[in-house]
């Protein structure tokens, strides 16, 4: 039996609507008795009947809102509606009382007469505060008028901002909506408290709605901007996701300027961050591909399949086939060529806008996309996954080629994650990461090169993260990334250093095939001696630097490096410091087995063993 369809928009506001109607019954048929009592004071009756004046503007006034929920277009911000209407009850609830005891005369009046003087006075008061709200709430409805501070509001500085800003953004018109939208991102930017006031009271609905006015760029921004402020903790995230908000977010990245996009994108970029589950919706709504395609405006990228050296005349009739084929699909190489998951093409309007945008604009909106693909990859294997299937990998080794600066390390930093998934996830390594493909062939070449020309720690870092993380895809017979890696290591740097003992520790860990054929390219590229130099001189070295060791032991025992290193030595030596980590006890005690039936005068040393 099919799934019944949700109601449509029309019917949840009526419902909506009706709801909030019934809340206006209670104080209608309260200020009417209580101008009906006020005709009938015996006692104080000049206070009953100032108290009816300012009760009959409540009654207008709440007719009168009554009769604009029923009949305004907008969708309404009930949240000061509810709030205000329920203190205008309990105010004309202790006029109602005031009002009853002046129907007495005589003796009681006397009694009375004191303690209803003093509660003539408050209730006037509460009644003009009442007056003071109902004002404010009837000015919301107006698009063109200024949204001023309800007096319930009063007591809380904060709410007094936040309130008509958000009824403004929900129910004004565009320029009051941005203009609101712009105060807030002043008031909740690096301030924790209007931050979640903002999500508290409803702020993101109408949020999202103005990020959707595709009408002006600068609602979309300035609406992004509050976003961006409120989407500091994961749990503000979380809201904004359940919402739902993220299939918004991503239908604009596709649909806008380069502008909107600028902000957009680091609006995905800090949801990523904060939360898993963002990851996730994100992934389900594909925001890699926008984030791809604008990523390579202007970029040109070849067919991978035209780099694998000279194809047979067969395969270049079938590629020259393939690639006719594609000519009418969406193509990363331009950004105004960007195709969307909903068949729209409103991408497509700002072509010309973005043909002529400045190339300061172009870059930031690159910056941008790369952070938000880092963030997004980072432990995702569904993003990762993403980026690889579509020409991302490609795109980012090209930009880490021809770019510098923040775009550089941002396009770098996210092939450090993506290659981090896939060295714990073997099906994506697999699949995106034959080492004869053109897309991977490429991003090695520029990781190789960083490692090698840049000497900025925080680039080569990254690369040589990279390449540690990929340990598994190189044959045995690839022995130039070794060697590469082994120079690094004689780096001034620490952060540098201890790093290449990491990643060669992945080359010649047991759980890597060729293992031993890397442990001996290791050895023979002359690693062994700056390794026992970072064991001597560095603490933070000693833990990865023996673990290599104890690798390089295992695979290439009768090496003459280890044994004129007195490597067997050096590792009895660090017997306190496997004490205190317990799972290298069992990699040691077979390292220092396997060294002694190698070293000479193993027929000397019995066979060593680690007390517990």
């Amino acid at each position: 039996m099919a799934a019944a369809a949700p109601p449509p928009a029309a019917a949840v506001a009526a419902v909506e609507e009706g709801a909030i109607l019934h809340d206006f019954t209670p104080p209608i048929l309260l200020a009417d008795k209580i101008l009906k009592l006020a005709q009938e004071a015996v006692s104080l009756r000049q206070e009953c009947v100032d108290l009816a004046k300012q009760v009959d503007k409540i009654y207008r006034m709440l007719q009168a809102t009554v009769r604009l929920i029923t009949t305004t277009t907008q969708p309404l911000y009930d949240r000061p509606i509810r709030r205000i209407v329920a203190d205008v009850t309990k105010n004309l609830e202790r006029a109602w009382n005031f009002v009853s005891k002046c129907r007495h005369g005589g003796f009681l009046r006397q009694v009375f007469s004191m303690t209803t003087i003093a509660d003539f006075r408050k209730v006037s008061s509460l009644l003009e505060s009442s007056i003071g709200d109902m004002k404010w709430l009837l000015s919301i409805f107006d698009s063109d008028g200024t949204v001023g501070l309800p007096p319930i509001a009063s007591n809380d500085p904060t709410l007094a901002y936040i309130w008509p800003n958000i009824a403004t953004i929900q129910m004004g018109s565009v320029r009051n909506r941005v203009e609101a939208a712009n105060q807030l991102t002043l008031h909740t930017r690096g301030n924790e408290r209007n931050q979640k006031i903002v999500v508290e009271e409803g702020g993101v609905p109408p949020l999202l709605k103005l990020l959707k006015e595709y009408s002006s760029s600068d609602a979309q921004i300035a609406a992004a901007n509050v976003l961006i402020n409120v989407a500091s903790v994961p749990d503000r995230v979380e809201s904004i996701i359940n919402i739902p908000g993220i299939p918004t977010i991503v239908q604009v990245l596709n649909d806008s300027p380069m502008r909107v996009q600028i902000i957009v994108a680091k609006l995905v970029s800090k949801m990523a961050e904060l939360s898993n589950l963002a990851q996730e919706e994100f992934a389900r709504e594909n925001v890699t591909k926008p984030l791809v395609t604008c990523l390579s405006i202007d970029m040109v990228l070849d067919d991978p399949k035209l780099q694998l050296g000279k194809p047979s005349f067969h395969s270049v009739v079938e590629i020259n086939k393939e690639l006719a084929g594609k000519a009418s699909n969406t193509s990363l190489n331009s950004s105004s060529s960007s195709s969307h998951s909903d068949g729209s093409s409103r991408g497509g309007n700002h072509r010309k806008e973005k043909e002529v945008e400045s190339s300061e604009v172009k870059l930031q909106l690159k910056v941008n996309c790369a952070e938000a693909l880092w963030r997004l990859s980072k432990g995702s294997l569904t993003n990762s996954r993403k980026i690889t299937e579509t020409k991302g990998l490609l795109c980012l080794a090209k930009i880490i080629e021809n770019e510098e600066g923040e775009l550089q390390y941002n396009s770098l930093m996210t092939i450090m994650e993506v290659t981090a998934v896939a060295e714990s996830k073997p099906d994506l390594r697999h699949a995106a990461f034959k080492i004869t493909s053109p897309a991977p062939k490429a991003v090695l070449d520029q990781l190789s090169r960083m490692i090698q020309k840049d000497r900025d720690p925080m680039l080569q870092v990254p690369a040589i993260q990279s390449i540690g993380s990929l340990a598994r895809i190189f044959p045995a017979k690839e022995s130039r990334i070794i060697n590469l890696l082994v120079l690094q290591m004689k780096s001034m740097d620490m952060d540098v250093a201890i790093e290449v003992v990491i990643a060669l520790g992945k080359f010649a860990c047991p759980e890597n095939y060729n293992c031993v054929a890397h442990s001996k390219s290791i050895i023979e590229f002359g690693g062994v001696p700056p390794l026992m130099k970072l064991l001597r001189q560095n603490d933070q070295a000693q833990v990865p630097g023996l673990m290599l060791l104890c690798y390089l032991a295992l695979s290439a025992g009768n090496s003459k490096a280890l044994e004129q290193a007195h490597a067997l030595n050096a590792m009895k030596g660090m017997a306190r410091l496997v004490f205190a980590h317990p799972d290298l006890h069992e990699l040691y005690a077979k390292a220092i087995h396997h060294l002694t039936l190698y070293q000479a005068g193993a027929h000397h040393i019995h066979r060593h063993s680690l007390s517990p």
